[in-house]
């Protein structure tokens, strides 16, 4: 299932770096590559929308949703496989799924691009152009290559899915800005961002598609709520970022779990279309309440 194609000094590349990857080494990687994952999203998200500024929240997520949304897309149309599924000399040191078969394309998903790599670059350069001090701007180039590296010397990528993920995330940061920029009704804008999206559903079978549409389309419903009924106010109390935050946070996690309960862990690990449908409903209330209804405590807790 799935196609392979490489160049020969992708795999020469990743044979010579993991000839010095020790167990710490392997440790080291790991770490770099959580600050492309969802959770880190999360949180970076969360802190904007819930502390910094609402509207610049707001784009970044629809930034980082949109690119969640592009690169699945591309995922299922190139169809690669991962490079340690057709290399022996290519050692694997993490699971997308740690609950299935490594060989199980359907549950650790396609190789290009990396969707990591597309994460890392939207997420720093996207907060360096939100806050805009020299700082931000060298992590938005440094960190990225260091996400990207770490997935081809973890076994998961090949160097050319880092490239197009990079390409991708830096693409869709200057992309989206500029969009908004250019209409007057941004709301109605990301709605149309959606709905073009949306045609992925015939091609997508992979559950980082699905995450993405239920997370753009709850936030998109929830801030609509927000902006109408609650209107919260930034804060620049520390006191009162942390506990918007870490509360958030919380909620994530506990909707999460909860929602999943009523369905078996069969279905859940499945790849059918009621998995995704039940995967897209549950993000799509996740969001909605973190962008909609959480921001009612606010007021209750603490006075800005």
């Amino acid at each position: 299932m799935g196609t392979t194609f490489y160049f020969d000094w992708e795999v020469k590349l990743m044979e010579f770096i993991q000839n010095f990857m020790t167990p710490v080494w392997a440790k080291i990687m790991e770490f770099i590559t959580f600050f492309g994952n969802d959770l880190c999203i999360v949180f970076f998200l969360g802190f904007i929308y819930w502390v910094y500024d609402k509207k610049q929240g707001i784009r970044f997520g629809v930034t980082l949703m949109t690119t969640d949304l592009v690169f699945p897309i591309v995922k299922n149309l190139a169809l690669r496989r991962r490079p340690y599924m057709d290399h022996e000399s290519i050692k694997r040191f993490v699971l997308i799924d740690k609950n299935a078969d490594a060989m199980d394309i359907a549950a650790q998903g396609y190789s290009f691009p990396s969707g990591h790599s597309a994460n890392a670059a939207a997420m720093t350069t996207s907060i360096a152009r939100i806050f805009k001090k020299p700082v931000f701007v060298l992590i938005a180039i440094v960190l990225p290559i260091l996400v990207g590296i770490s997935r081809f010397a973890l076994g998961v990528h090949y160097p050319t899915d880092v490239i197009a993920g990079l390409a991708l995330g830096y693409g869709m940061s200057f992309f989206v800005p500029w969009l908004c920029s250019k209409v007057k009704n941004e709301r109605r804008l990301y709605y149309i961002v959606f709905c073009i999206l949306l045609l992925g559903v015939f091609i997508c079978k992979s559950n980082d598609y699905y995450t993405a549409l239920g997370s753009i389309f709850g936030m998109l419903i929830g801030s609509g709520v927000e902006e109408k009924y609650v209107n919260f106010k930034p804060t620049r109390n520390v006191l009162t970022a942390v506990l918007r935050v870490g509360g958030g946070v919380a909620i994530y996690f506990i909707l999460n779990a909860l929602l999943k309960l009523p369905f078996s862990e069969e279905l859940l690990s499945s790849a059918s279309y009621a998995q995704f449908a039940i995967r897209f409903a549950r993000y799509t209330i996740i969001l909605f309440v973190e962008s909609g209804i959480y921001p009612m405590c606010f007021g209750k807790v603490r006075k800005e």
